[in-house]
């Protein structure tokens, strides 16, 4: 019957946290309330 057992993926770390690229700051500060369309 040639079955065979499917192998699971290994965990793929794809955040890197040690980068040289500016962090930006939170402008927002989670504050997602608009008064009108396409203010935020």
């Amino acid at each position: 019957m040639k079955l065979k057992a499917i192998a699971k993926r290994k965990f793929k770390v794809t955040t890197d946290s040690n980068h040289n690229s500016p962090v930006f700051s939170n402008i927002l500060n989670r504050d997602f309330s608009t008064t009108a369309i396409n203010q935020k």
